[in-house]
């Protein structure tokens, strides 16, 4: 099992919260934390007037154990001066990838697309990560899916893709990123029939079971399911259910048990 915190950019709460809280979830709650995305972690830097290595590094200390791809959306700057310009530019977001990287930290990396990128534009980003792992082989997965328009402020006139136009960016991404070792099916933005079916355009992994979920959900889009349930799709697939860690590391059966 494991924690995802991203908590957006809020000015008034200040660094010491975060790292108690993530001391606090190791010493009562002992679990894999995954968080703070690379937008984040330049957010701190920002505003806590320190270098982005530091930041990576008090969070690390305090108890972080891996950084999402979150805030990924298309890098390549272009998109990301409409669609994401308070946040950190496609460089920056990928230096603190690299950075945490470089510090002994897997990290996952995602594209959300649908946004006004051209097809290029999508190559690109694919690319650009192709890049940073061939240096420094830190990303464990990626993860791509559609913007959800429903309820998004600001993107609501956005086309909503089709689920023709998201199995061949799965098809594509696999090719593309030859070196990232994983790609996971967004069946949470998708469905349990489409996310089926990308285990059969590239993907290997078919994502977790959420307890909960605040994201996609409030664009409008809500799948649930079980554990049972998605191993029984991951096998009508014709593939072999396992568990895994978040390193991509298997969990025995007797370990499963055991937890």
């Amino acid at each position: 099992m494991q924690i995802l915190i991203q908590g957006g950019h809020n000015p008034y709460i200040p660094l010491e919260w975060y790292l108690d809280l993530l001391k606090y979830i190791k010493k009562y709650h002992p679990i894999h934390i995954h968080g703070f995305s690379p937008s984040e972690v330049d957010f701190f830097s920002t505003l806590f007037r320190m270098e982005a290595i530091e930041v990576i590094r008090e969070l690390r200390k305090a108890g972080l154990d891996s950084i999402p791809g979150g805030g990924g959306e298309i890098l390549v700057q272009r998109v990301r001066d409409i669609v994401a310009a308070k946040k950190a530019g496609a460089d920056r977001w990928l230096e603190i990838m690299e950075l945490a990287h470089n510090e002994g930290m897997k990290t996952s990396v995602t594209m959300m697309y649908g946004i006004g990128e051209t097809l290029a534009e999508r190559l690109e980003h694919l690319s650009r990560v192709r890049e940073v792992q061939a240096r420094t082989g830190g990303f464990t997965a990626f993860i791509t899916w559609p913007l959800q328009p429903e309820n998004t402020p600001t993107m609501s006139h956005m086309p909503k893709t089709d689920a023709v136009d998201y199995l061949r960016t799965v098809a594509i991404s696999r090719i593309a990123l030859d070196n990232v070792p994983n790609l996971q099916s967004s069946w949470v933005t998708m469905g349990m029939k489409i996310g089926q079916l990308a285990l059969r355009f590239g993907c290997n992994d078919f994502g977790s079971l959420m307890i909960e979920e605040n994201v996609v959900s409030a664009a409008n889009t809500t799948h649930r399911t079980t554990t049972q349930e998605l191993e029984r799709l991951i096998c009508d697939a014709g593939f072999t259910p396992a568990r895994r860690r978040q390193d991509y590391s298997i969990i025995q059966p007797d370990e499963a048990v055991a937890a």
